[in-house]
């Protein structure tokens, strides 16, 4: 009797705790689909609309703060320019028809104008509360008369202080009296970071002081063919004609870049902004505003080299680590890196502790550290590193940091297929016009059309000088010496006062 008793209190117990706990479990899940309810409901918004939050905030900064303590550093520039027309009224070539001699005589033309008044617009950055103002060289360029618009409204005259067409910047200055300008911070454009975000402000179709945002798409940006000297920044934020000289800033508020150049469809029904639009990054505008205040113009650092990009190939056959750096193809006599002792075949990796990755960074690097300054060359020679010191001279005008028919009576003359080479004799060097200072070597004389030579880049007239760093001094070594390696061959080439490095196939 006691032991069901017990039984029956065990179970009356378990029933007990059984219903207690589906109890607990149905008041926590309506808890919680109470709570995910009131998070959609409070946040639904969000949801929807992701990018509404955080285009208004980026952690704990606002867009629009930054945005208003930055726009008033921005200026209009509206310049007007004389366009001359030279051998009558070259604009309008159809006056010349026959007809119009008819009614208006043969001297009609003579009577119209020949200048006419252009005007442009862009954009500017104030660098300097005495009224110094950055931009754009193709702004200001050939300007008779320069107004700038300040963001309250006020309007005045400008002055040209200097110019640099081969980066496209420009510096002017305020005329008049004016008070309270609001400079921009320069920031470090080299520690921008791709997707950061960034904002451009700018004068675009002639709407005063627009801002838009997007992002970093790419640094380093070169050989785009837009100016000389190129390190763009790339941003997608909206940048459309008018924009130039305006400022891209980062969410600190300082000046990163100088909007300067968009890629567009030509042709299309849309010219302005295609979401790739090219800044000039800050810390070269900083080194160059200061030279043109200062004197009134640039002068470049210079080494006397000629350079070329380090190829997979050509980082394969000479077994460097990787195709980071620049070769150097030639040095030029009586210059600071023949002093310095760098020769052909290093391959340069560093700047003053800076890496470098190709030739169009080490000619913006070399350039814009200016001329008589000391500098430490990181190099690759045989396999090993050194560290060459380097004063550099001053770019002459005419020079850059870098210069990137059938013959007759031949004689002795060679093939490997698809590649004919003739010796360096009398003959030939007068035929294919080569220097004296060219002493030795062989002369291509024929590639075979959609053959492996011709895509390594080889042109008739070419002289190959080296073969894996041998001096080539007869067709028949040349031959030898490509027939017996097992892999592509190193050659070093001249073409028309350049010297640079090839790889050749092993399988002509």
């Amino acid at each position: 009797m006691r032991r069901k008793k017990l039984y029956n209190f065990g179970v009356l117990l378990a029933v007990i705790l059984i219903v207690f706990s589906v109890w607990s479990y149905d008041e926590n899940v309506q808890k919680n689909t109470q709570s995910k309810a009131d998070i959609i409901r409070n946040h639904s918004s969000d949801l929807l609309f992701p990018h509404s939050a955080f285009a208004q905030n980026i952690g704990n900064t606002s867009i629009a703060d930054v945005t208003e303590n930055s726009i008033a550093s921005v200026v209009n520039i509206y310049s007007t320019k004389v366009i001359s027309s030279s051998g009558g009224n070259s604009a309008a070539p159809f006056f010349d028809d026959p007809f119009f001699k008819r009614f208006f005589g043969n001297n009609f033309q003579q009577n119209m104008p020949k200048e006419r008044r252009e005007q442009s617009l862009g954009s500017g950055v104030i660098v300097d509360k005495e009224g110094i103002i950055l931009t754009n060289n193709h702004v200001v360029a050939d300007a008779k008369k320069l107004k700038v618009t300040l963001f309250d409204g006020q309007e005045f005259d400008a002055e040209i202080i200097g110019t640099d067409p081969k980066s496209d910047l420009a510096v002017i200055r305020l005329k008049g009296d004016f008070k309270k300008l609001k400079p921009f911070n320069f920031g470090d454009s080299d520690k921008l970071r791709l997707g950061e975000i960034v904002l451009a402000i700018g004068n675009p179709f002639g709407l005063q002081h627009t801002v838009t945002m997007g992002i970093v798409s790419a640094k380093g940006r070169s050989g785009m063919g837009i100016e000389e000297y190129e390190d763009f920044i790339q941003t997608d934020a909206a940048i459309n004609p008018g924009n130039s000289g305006g400022a891209l800033i980062n969410m600190s508020g300082e000046l990163v870049g100088i909007n300067t150049a968009i890629l567009s469809n030509q042709g299309s029904f849309q010219p302005g902004n295609q979401g790739v639009g090219f800044a000039i990054p800050s810390n070269m505008a900083k080194l160059i505003v200061k030279q043109l205040i200062d004197g009134g113009k640039v002068v470049r650092g210079w080494l006397g080299v000629g350079i070329q990009d380090v190829t997979h190939d050509i980082a394969d056959v000479m077994n460097l680590p990787s195709s980071k750096g620049v070769l150097i193809s030639d040095i030029y006599e009586d210059t600071p890196a023949e002093k310095a002792g760098l020769k052909a075949g290093d391959i340069i990796t560093r700047v003053n502790s800076k890496d470098i990755d190709n030739a169009s960074q080490l000619r913006n690097k070399i350039a814009i550290l200016g001329a008589d300054v000391k500098v430490t060359l990181a190099v690759l020679r045989d396999g090993s590193e050194k560290n060459i010191k380097v004063k550099l001279g001053i770019l002459p005008e005419d020079k850059q940091l870098a210069s990137l028919g059938r013959e007759s009576g031949a004689g002795n003359e060679g093939e490997i297929k698809a590649l004919s080479i003739a010796p360096l004799n009398r003959t030939n060097r007068s035929n294919y016009q080569i220097p004296n200072d060219v002493a030795n070597g062989v002369i291509v004389t024929n590639i075979e059309q959609d053959s492996p030579a011709q895509e390594t880049g080889l042109l008739p007239g070419d002289v190959i000088m080296e073969i894996n760093h041998k001096t080539v001094d007869s067709v028949d070594m040349f031959i030898k010496e490509y027939k017996k390696s097992k892999e592509n061959v190193l050659i070093y080439v001249y073409r028309n006062g350049r010297r640079f490095f090839k790889v050749l196939k092993n399988n002509l």
